[in-house]
């Protein structure tokens, strides 16, 4: 029986059709994908982790689900705390849970690679998974909303949609686009439907 998995406000799900198993075949098990989650997350110190799927998780590992479960929802979601702030990494690229959770594991340990190598620090790169905290007022893009968009400032809620869904297509981070300017369009979409 699955559970429900709440996915973290900010973050678009991928449509179920575009899942498809890693193609470059993740040579470990499921359990170590899930281990290796939590060895990228102690590396960077991080406090607080929670790991969550759809399937329930075992008592002696609580950040593993239990082997013979598979859940509609193949989404992963962590949550962790790191210098003071949240952090939430979600992924739902693929259709099983082994493969969302190695690409989290893979995401982290490539974020701290560019630490490492003196490119930019751990803390600016997940300033994009950071969650707003509840007493921050949100901040206010500088492009009009139909102006990301490529649309009419009245466009009608349709068009707005489609014209959404293309954009996040094109800059979906999984799809090796922009998460910056995909969050900039799930933003703007957000706005003009609640205008």
């Amino acid at each position: 029986m699955s559970e429900r998995l709440e996915w973290p406000e900010g973050f678009e799900r991928t449509p179920a059709d575009d899942r498809e198993s890693y193609p470059h075949g993740f040579r470990v098990s499921r359990s170590t994908a899930f281990d290796n989650i939590l060895e990228e997350l102690r590396k960077m110190d991080a406090r607080n982790v929670q790991v969550k799927t759809a399937a329930p998780h075992t008592q002696a590992a609580p950040h593993r689900p239990y082997a013979d479960r598979d859940p509609d929802d193949p989404g992963v979601v962590i949550y962790f705390e790191g210098d003071g702030q949240q952090f939430a990494v979600p992924c739902d690229r693929w259709n099983n849970l082994r493969d969302n959770a190695q690409a989290i594991a893979k995401y982290l340990n490539a974020k701290r690679a560019l630490e490492r190598y003196g490119v930019q620090t751990v803390e600016s790169e997940f300033s994009t998974q950071a969650l707003p905290s509840g007493d921050e007022d949100a901040v206010a893009a500088s492009e009009p909303p139909h102006e990301i968009l490529e649309v009419a400032p009245d466009a009608a809620a349709d068009v707005v949609k489609a014209a959404a869904r293309a954009k996040k297509k094109e800059h979906h981070p999984d799809r090796g686009g922009d998460r910056e300017q995909f969050q900039r369009v799930v933003e703007a979409e957000g706005a003009m439907l609640d205008a």
